[in-house]
């Protein structure tokens, strides 16, 4: 009867693998709150005036939301999948009414002395919306309608919490484009996306300086040779047999050296004007030939050129759409301006990752936490924390357990006997990555700070039970999948 009990409950076909890496992970994330929070001397980690002891009411609360989650029928989250989706976006509209402005955020709602922020719990919302609309049988993402609805469910939380001025949380929701390239986006949107952080990137950095021997602004000169490269690799990409990717390679070589020696010996001249005629000569050259030989590829890739050089233009507007602050750590990130107090949490964390050495300074001895250099290190920035008092060792530990929990989740989301699980599966893994990269990148200076948690490690209940409702929901549908094998 035990047996029969064991094989019945879904508690008990739960991937431990995942339970045991989700516990390892709360763990050394209360270690790593105890250490940051903490006076040098103080001991007292339970108490309920603490962060510590408050998380680890939180953590009591994520488990019994865990187990609850596994003994819930799996059917429910496929069948109120809309509701709560709906509800949620309720909630997301209601949010910068109600809420306090907390450093410029409207995205916080208190109940009591209790704060909860909407956005964690949309994350899971979407995820699981999308699983059941791209879960349908015959919904293929390579078709264009299908791909923008999908969309759509995505983009709407998004625009929602970008108006609560919460660009972070707004930010986690592209990760659900790595789940639709999985289940059959075109690769060449995701190229697209790519193509757009490079413009940006290129153009914002090198937009107040003037490229030698013209008078072109080095970012647009260098972005449009970038824009006839990338045409010119996705001609010979797309259109394989045709000798269109050579003319327009050397027809564009032919064209930017005479536009530029000009500049350079004859009389210096904004040659940028130059290569805009030329990218918009080369979309007319396609499509030309796409109504000759009627291949659609020819029109998406003359409309990417014309849709690259309209989005370098606009990236200045772009930038100027984010708060002050925010462009400020875009221009410190990519070496435009070197400005006292927009780099500080980034330049303290960096001091207390490498003053950590190989093997940390151990548990409460890390200087720069405990003296408060590093600002929000309790919370976006505690991986500051882990590296100096566990140092290099520790981090890679927990970057390991990450990494684990990571490749586990993509194994379990691979081995699903149903579309809504798969989805869902990966919409999981895809937000916990994009949350690990992002943070562990700010910390180390590698990306923007754009303030999001550490998942299981950032001090807060609203984050540590949004990743637990996400996990555990997922872990209850791989039970079912486990129990229907066993039939």
């Amino acid at each position: 009867m035990r047996d029969r009990l064991r094989h019945e409950n879904p508690a008990f076909r739960a991937d431990w693998v995942i339970i045991m890496l989700y516990l390892l992970l709360i763990c050394a994330g209360w270690v790593s709150i105890c250490g940051a929070s903490h006076e040098i001397g103080d001991t007292d980690f339970f108490s309920w005036g603490t962060r510590s002891g408050k998380q680890l009411v939180w953590m009591g609360c994520s488990l019994g939301l865990g187990l609850f989650l596994l003994m819930i029928d799996e059917k429910y989250f496929d069948l109120f999948a809309e509701v709560f989706y709906y509800l949620m976006l309720i909630v997301l509209i209601i949010t910068p009414f109600i809420a306090k402005d907390i450093k410029g955020s409207r995205s916080w709602i208190s109940l009591g002395s209790v704060s909860l922020q909407p956005a964690e719990f949309a994350k899971c919302a979407t995820a699981l919306v999308v699983a059941k609309l791209v879960g349908q049988y015959g919904f293929m993402l390579s078709d264009m309608r299908n791909l923008l609805k999908a969309v759509g469910f995505v983009l709407l939380p998004l625009g929602l919490i970008v108006m609560q001025k919460e660009t972070g949380g707004a930010l986690v929701f592209l990760s659900f484009f790595l789940m639709f390239y999985r289940e059959g986006m075109p690769g060449a949107i995701l190229f697209t996306a790519a193509a757009a952080v490079v413009y940006f990137v290129v153009g914002i950095r090198f937009s107040e300086e003037i490229f030698p021997g013209t008078s072109a602004v080095s970012g647009q000169f260098m972005v449009l040779l970038i824009i006839w490269l990338f045409v010119c690799g996705l001609v010979r990409v797309y259109l394989p047999h045709t000798p269109h990717a050579r003319r327009l390679f050397w027809t564009g070589l032919a064209v930017n050296a005479a536009a530029y020696l000009t500049s350079y010996f004859i009389k210096s001249y904004d040659v940028v004007w130059v290569q805009i005629v030329w990218t918009v000569l080369m979309a007319a050259y396609l499509i030309w030939h796409g109504l000759g030989e009627r291949l659609r590829p020819y029109y998406l890739i003359a409309a990417f050129g014309v849709c690259s050089a309209a989005f370098l233009f606009s990236a200045d507007f772009a930038l100027d759409s984010l708060a002050e602050h925010q462009q400020g750590r875009v221009r410190v990130l990519l070496g435009m301006e070197v400005k006292e107090g927009l780099d500080y949490n980034v330049r303290q964390s960096k001091i207390a990752i490498g003053s950590g050495g190989l093997e940390g300074k151990g548990f409460m001895n890390g200087t720069q936490t405990k003296l408060k250099y590093v600002p929000e290190q309790e919370t976006d920035f505690i991986f500051c924390t882990v590296g100096e008092e566990q140092g290099f060792i520790g981090s890679s530990l927990v970057l390991l357990l990450f990494l684990a929990l990571i490749l586990r989740l993509i194994w379990l989301a691979e081995r699903q006997d149903t579309a809504f699980g798969r989805v869902y599966g990966y919409c999981v893994m895809s937000i916990l990555l994009f949350h690990v990269f992002i943070n562990v990148g700010m910390v180390m200076g590698l990306t923007p700070v754009i303030g999001i948690p550490l998942p299981f490690f950032s001090y807060g209940g609203s984050s540590l039970w949004g990743f637990t409702l996400m996990l555990f929901i997922f872990l209850r549908l791989d039970a079912g999948c486990k129990m229907r094998r066993r039939l």
